[in-house]
This record gives C-alpha cells, structure tokens and sequence, in this order.
C-alpha cells in the first residue's frame, strides 16, 4: 500500500505518518532526505530521531530516492519517506537540471513494483500566495505537479491540519 500524507509546516504529518508506521504491525525503515545544511535543521533532525523508536531503521538519501525503496522495500516492512519537499528541494539545488526529471520519474515508476507499506510525507506548498522568484515559484511549480502524480498513483492521499488527517483518498485511518 502506498499512501501519501501532505500538510503544511507543523502540521503533524509526520507524527501522523510515524504513528501508522508503528501501528502497521511491521518492521519499519525511515528514509530520510534531509541534510544539515546548517544548525537549524540539524536540530529538526535531532528531533526527529528522538522520536523514532530504536528498533526502526534509517537510511539517509537526499536524491536517489527510488533505488533506496527499490532495495529496502519488502512485503515485511514498511517504509517511511520524509520528507519528499525536502528531497525535492536537494533535487533543485544541484547544478544538473535533468537530474530532477530523472529522480522524479524513477520514483514515479517505481512505486508501483514496490511490496509492502510506504508511507510518503511531503509539504504541501501551494496554498499561500505566489512566492517570489524564480526558484521559489519552480518549487512550488515542481511539488504541485509531484504530489498530484503521486495522488493519481497512491492508494490513500491524506491532507494534516493541525494534527488532524482528513482523508482525500482511500479508506479512512
């Protein structure tokens, strides 16, 4: 089952996420993206880690996304991904444009094959005012058109405000 979870900043995507990974009965692998790039984020890592039980495992990849869950998914285990924006966004800094293209439609056609749970979190970035400038607008551009590929694709979309799911798509949690 693959099952998308959007929400803005703070939203409680992740706990969301991290709460259906531990109820979901199975072995559980975190895949993180980020990176610390500075002090800040390195503490919203900690944070994290902190709050991931000890017998979960971790892989840490900021681009090649699909061959991580090409290789650590397993009908046994579930997957988490967070954050696909951040991924995106290491995706968007690197200086190979096509990059992006490739990472993108090998996650996209890749989902399909995969056994097991993966639970994707991402934020959702298109609901506040046109940003400013040209990188900022093709994020925004380039989560839109993700998220709306991976709607069409994942078999429960579910949208986090403030703690709380509401369901898109699929069956209720």
């Amino acid at each position: 089952m693959i099952e998308l979870i959007l929400g803005g900043a703070r939203s409680g995507k992740s706990r969301l996420a991290e709460r259906l990974a531990r109820d979901s009965g199975l072995a559980v692998t975190y895949v993180a993206t980020s990176q610390a790039l500075d002090g800040e984020m390195g503490e919203r890592i900690a944070q994290h880690r902190a709050r991931r039980p000890t017998d979960w495992s971790l892989v840490e990849e900021p681009l090649a996304l699909a061959g991580v869950l090409r290789q650590q998914a397993d009908a046994g285990r579930c997957l988490l991904v967070d954050c696909l924006t951040l991924w995106l966004t290491n995706l968007l800094m690197l200086d190979d444009p096509l990059r992006l293209a490739d990472e993108r439609d090998a996650l996209l056609a890749c989902l399909a094959e995969l056994p097991g749970r993966v639970l994707l979190v991402s934020n959702e970035t298109g609901l506040g005012v046109v940003p400013l400038g040209e990188l900022s607008r093709r994020y925004v551009d380039e989560a839109g058109w993700l998220h709306q590929a991976l709607g069409e694709r994942c078999e429960r979309v579910v949208f986090t405000v403030a703690g709380l799911p509401l369901i898109l798509k699929g069956e209720p949690i």
